[in-house]
């Protein structure tokens, strides 16, 4: 049976937490392949961040697992992750990685991660699929807790 084009090979869930904006942050992704049912995921903290910092690098972090070009779902509730890869990611690298604030071009926030999520979507095919933070989604919040106790765990360690 031929696989629908647009029928994802994995799905991605992700999420950012930040104790402060900014201050500590943690990321967190899950990593499912449905038609085997292999599950991995990771999380990952720093100790001055922002929300939008530690959201996309859930989605880097995530995206650095596959090893070849994949059809990706990418579930996250964060509209930040989703619109910037839609819609705003082609626009800044037409403008050389600025974007327009009150009528003048600026240097694009976290441009560094959105540098590394863009070399690493560009070898992908990757659908968005945006769920409301806090929620009840399973899979996200698990992502929220995994991406909270890494910046609390972080934290206890003196950090």
């Amino acid at each position: 049976m031929a696989k629908d084009r647009d029928e994802a090979e994995v799905v991605l869930f992700t999420d950012g937490a930040c104790s402060g904006n900014p201050g500590p942050g943690g990321w967190a992704y899950i990593l499912r392949h449905p038609g085997s049912g292999r599950e991995t995921s990771d999380s990952g903290a720093e100790p001055d961040t922002t929300n939008n910092r530690m959201e996309l690098t859930a989605v880097v972090e995530g995206l650095k697992q596959l090893k070849r070009p994949t059809v990706v779902e990418l579930v996250t509730d964060s509209k930040y992750v989703g619109t910037g890869l839609s819609e705003w990611l082609p626009r800044w690298k037409q403008q050389g990685w600025k974007r327009k604030e009150k009528g003048r071009l600026v240097p694009v926030k976290n441009e560094d991660v959105w540098r590394e999520l863009d070399r690493l979507a560009s070898a992908h095919t990757i659908r968005f699929t945006y769920v409301a933070g806090h929620s009840g989604h399973a899979e996200n919040e698990e992502c929220d807790r995994l991406a909270v106790e890494a910046y609390k765990e972080l934290q206890r360690n003196g950090m």
